[in-house]
């Protein structure tokens, strides 16, 4: 596996993007909305890996209610698999705790899955693998 984005909650794109595309020195290639997590992203590429920057559309949001407790920050760490659904029963044999049961559409052609922070080491891991 490799790291394949950094999500960085933000309160608003509008803002964070300019940001973003000073401090990275790179253009943002892609914004997406996925409705079903309500959250409009926005990605950029960094060597081999990239950079997407999360805002809520919904207060009811995860994003939302992340930035409600924690501010503005490092969201997920994202790692990129090659068999997303054979890479979730061998953590889940592990004892590692998936927060859904089967992959789900992510943003940038993904299917994605998410580990409970609990299980670890606080850090909300997701698992990535591009659709094919």
């Amino acid at each position: 596996m490799k790291i394949e984005h950094i999500g960085i909650a933000v309160k608003e794109l509008c803002i964070s993007v300019p940001l973003f595309e000073q401090l990275l020195n790179t253009p943002c290639y892609k914004t997406e909305v996925v409705a079903a997590e309500g959250v409009s992203t926005a990605f950029f590429h960094t060597g081999e890996s990239k950079i997407e920057l999360l805002e809520a559309t919904s207060e009811s949001s995860p994003i939302a209610k992340f930035i409600a407790k924690k501010g503005e920050g490092i969201h997920h760490i994202a790692f990129e698999v090659e068999n997303i659904e054979a890479e979730m029963e061998r953590l889940s044999a592990l004892g590692f705790e998936l927060l859904n049961a089967v992959p789900k559409k992510g943003a940038d052609n993904k299917l994605v899955c998410f580990l409970h922070p609990k299980s670890t080491n606080g850090v909300l891991i997701e698992l990535c693998q591009e659709k094919k």
